[in-house]
């Protein structure tokens, strides 16, 4: 093997790079956060809701759990254009990561829905309360302790792999700066090594922020690795 890693060149860019690193932490908090609300609508129309709001739930989330995200991203940043509807990059890429992520959340926070206690909603019926305050009061603090290590994996797999498929429509989050770097001077590995190892770092940094969450909120033990 006759390659010469050339690591100066990411040293020289490394600023570049790390304004890729904090625009893919921003979209991946910004998808996660958009993605949980309406996750927690999905799930409660899915439990609470009619046979009619039931079943646009499900076709909501059929349709973007079995489709790939860069499909649903092209779809609105070549799509809506169509349309007369024009939008940045970056905004296709939030929409499309937010309404994806909505979909896999509403299936975790449905689970949680399920495993309250059915004498918690009646005792909160007993004092009145509507279906929205049941939610607020009863069902949304007793599921958030049950579902919150999986919620929490979730947000590090947005973060990672999630966010990358911005590079495809032109955002220069931390995959998109290392393709356009790397074609300047085509060190390709060098970028790449670098941009795995910023990675592997953000991963760390957000399981570690998160488990400290869980144990200080929820007094839960969560693994890191």
């Amino acid at each position: 093997m006759n390659y010469r890693f050339q690591f100066g060149v990411v040293w020289d860019n490394l600023d570049q790079l790390l304004q890729g690193a904090w625009l893919t932490l921003l979209l991946g908090s910004a998808a996660f956060a958009g993605g949980l609300l309406i996750g927690l609508l999905a799930a409660s129309v899915k439990t609470y809701g009619g046979r009619a709001a039931g079943l646009l739930s499900d076709i909501y989330v059929v349709f973007f759990t079995n489709t790939p995200a860069l499909i649903q991203i092209y779809f609105l940043y070549f799509g809506l254009p169509e349309f007369g509807i024009r939008l940045s990059a970056e905004t296709c890429v939030l929409a499309g990561l937010v309404l994806n992520c909505g979909a896999y959340l509403s299936l975790i926070l449905r689970a949680g829905f399920l495993s309250v206690r059915k004498s918690e909603i009646e005792a909160a019926q007993t004092l009145g309360l509507s279906v929205v305050q049941q939610i607020r009061y009863v069902i949304v603090p007793h599921i958030a302790r049950a579902v919150y290590p999986a919620i929490a994996n979730f947000f590090v797999v947005v973060l990672v792999m999630g966010t990358s498929v911005g590079a495809v429509v032109g955002v220069d989050e931390l995959t998109g700066q290392a393709i356009n770097l790397s074609t300047v001077n085509y060190r390709w590995l060098e970028y790449f090594t670098a941009v795995a190892a910023i990675y592997v770092a953000l991963t760390l940094v957000a399981s570690v922020a998160l488990a400290l969450i869980g144990k200080r909120v929820f007094r839960l033990r969560m693994r890191i690795f």
